[in-house]
């Protein structure tokens, strides 16, 4: 995969783990399947911008917010 699917991935663990949620817990809360989870984390899987609008959402932030970071710079 390439090196957007795979940092976005990673920018979605550290996120997650910052509230201390599970992946399960995380996929529920964005309403997406925790197998499809999975794959986006592990860089398995490309995702939409709806859906990662979703997990954002999610993690109480925003896309803007979300792109902030070096991975993306």
């Amino acid at each position: 995969m390439s090196d957007l699917t795979i940092n976005i991935g990673k920018r979605i663990i550290e996120l997650r783990k910052l509230q201390n949620l599970s992946q399960e817990k995380l996929a529920y809360k964005a309403d997406i399947d925790r197998t499809y989870m999975t794959g986006i984390e592990t860089g398995r899987r490309k995702v939409s911008v709806v859906i990662l609008d979703k997990i954002v959402k999610a993690l109480d932030s925003d896309l803007a917010t979300f792109f902030k970071d070096e991975k993306f710079a």
